[in-house]
């Protein structure tokens, strides 16, 4: 086939737009994600503190848990998840950018209660630990060409589970089966981390609007921080030493 100049002319242009428009989206979802991090980890801070802050003062303790109040703090994170998760796409950005910091603070008063249970150097190493396995696993979400939808399906199905074998631990009180619990809570939600950022990733549109686009990253911080949250206390039930 015989082409002139004028059909390679158009074919590199049709090529730098291309290459131009790869550029841009690239440029805006690692912006995106930029921001989900930056919200997550500001969450996790939030989280830190106050738990921290609550789980060294034994009068705090005693009023939380101490009195039917633990029963609120220890069920209102729920009660935020579920209503922030079905309830984001019809709210405005202030208000999710709210109730996203809201739940950070409530969640750390539900925390504060590893303070009286484990040594604070072993939440400590503990954290630290989690948060490199967690970042390794984001990362790999982040960057894999490999489509991770069936590992996903597999573990939403271990996510099921392991509540129902904590309900069933409950009244069993079984250390072997509390060992197993910890466990695979540590490799579903270390796989849950690369999944759900490969999620995150997909879920991005470089044509969203400045507040569609931010109720995006405040949903997709909220995701990566309760797959923190359950990764590092998971770690903590047999990494923790206790007080």
């Amino acid at each position: 086939m015989v082409t002139g100049p004028n059909h390679e002319y158009a074919t590199s242009r049709t090529q730098g737009y291309a290459s131009a428009q790869s550029a841009a989206i690239d440029a805006g979802l690692r912006a995106h994600m930029q921001k989900v991090y930056a919200y997550m980890g500001g969450g996790l801070a939030l989280t830190g503190i106050i738990s921290y802050l609550v789980g060294n003062n034994e009068a705090m303790l005693g009023l939380i848990y101490g009195t039917p109040l633990a029963w609120v703090v220890m069920l209102a994170p729920l009660g935020f998840a579920l209503f922030f998760g079905m309830r984001i796409h019809a709210m405005s950005m202030s208000t999710a950018q709210i109730l996203f910091w809201a739940f950070a603070g409530i969640m750390g008063l539900s925390l504060s209660y590893i303070f009286a249970v484990y040594t604070t150097a072993s939440i400590v190493k503990t954290f630290f630990i989690a948060a490199s396995t967690f970042l390794a696993m984001s990362l790999w979400g982040y960057t894999t060409k490999k489509d991770l939808s069936g590992m996903g399906n597999f573990l939403i199905m271990g996510v099921f589970g392991l509540v129902i074998a904590m309900l069933v631990n409950l009244f069993m009180q079984s250390s072997a089966l509390e060992f197993a619990i910890s466990i695979i809570g540590v490799l579903v939600f270390t796989g849950l981390a690369a999944y759900d950022t490969q999620k995150i990733k997909e879920f991005y549109w470089e044509a969203d609007g400045h507040e569609v686009a931010t109720k995006k990253s405040i949903l997709g911080a909220f995701v990566l921080y309760m797959d923190f949250i359950n990764l590092f206390l998971f770690m903590l039930r047999f990494l923790g030493n206790r007080e």
